[in-house]
């Protein structure tokens, strides 16, 4: 089985209204070219105009483990479900939640059936975030996020070490993902795919970044 290429277009300029379209597009392009599944994850006011224009899967970046009511201001993850999201990040480690937060959102998010990537930051949130049963867990060491240096090659322990803790749920590798080796070092470790994003948000030109991580698969 391919591996998955999961892009977070966090709020870079780069990847923001028409530019967030722009990258969505290409992603599509080199997904049908490749047949690897990329899944592009842009800010949630860009979801519903996006899932409109592509096929592929587009996540949300956060959801909230609430029910419909009075929650003004949060993330609802039917209406999620109804811009045309099919799954969401969950504790990403620029929007960390609490445990029971995150148990929430899982919650809520399976109730709306979105596919969740649970992000966590060493092999002990792993292991606790693993045990929610989400569809993903997603290994990204802060300290490497947007480095440019691959944890998959900085600390290979640590992923190969979230893989055993996750106990047969799906792992992904982030933090640091900007070339194809690092993909191919990653699927090596035992990771399902990868989660990145200014490796390719911020690259000059995104749609040849993504055609050279799919270049080693």
């Amino acid at each position: 089985m391919k591996p998955l290429i999961v892009l977070n277009f966090k709020t870079y300029a780069e990847s923001t209204g028409e530019n967030a379209l722009r990258l969505a597009m290409a992603a599509k392009q080199v997904a049908s070219d490749s047949g690897v599944t990329i899944i592009v994850v842009p800010q949630i006011v860009d979801i519903f105009y996006i899932s409109q224009h592509i096929e592929i899967p587009v996540y949300a970046q956060h959801i909230d483990g609430i029910e419909f009511g009075g929650h003004t201001g949060h993330v609802l993850a039917e209406a999620l479900a109804q811009a045309g999201a099919r799954g969401t990040l969950i504790n990403h480690s620029e929007r960390r939640l609490k445990l029971a937060e995150v148990d929430a959102a899982n919650e809520a998010a399976k109730r709306a059936h979105l596919t969740t990537i649970i992000c966590t930051n060493n092999i002990a949130t792993t292991r606790a975030a693993a045990s929610l049963n989400p569809d993903f867990v997603a290994i990204e060491p802060p300290e490497l996020i947007g480095s440019g240096i691959p944890v998959s090659k900085a600390n290979p322990e640590v992923v190969t070490g979230a893989v055993e803790a996750a106990k047969g749920i799906k792992v992904l590798c982030g933090a640091g993902i900007s070339k194809g080796e690092d993909v191919k070092a990653a699927i090596e470790l035992g990771t399902d795919g990868v989660l990145l994003a200014s490796g390719v948000t911020k690259a000059p030109d995104p749609k040849e970044a993504l055609q050279n991580l799919v270049a080693f698969v």
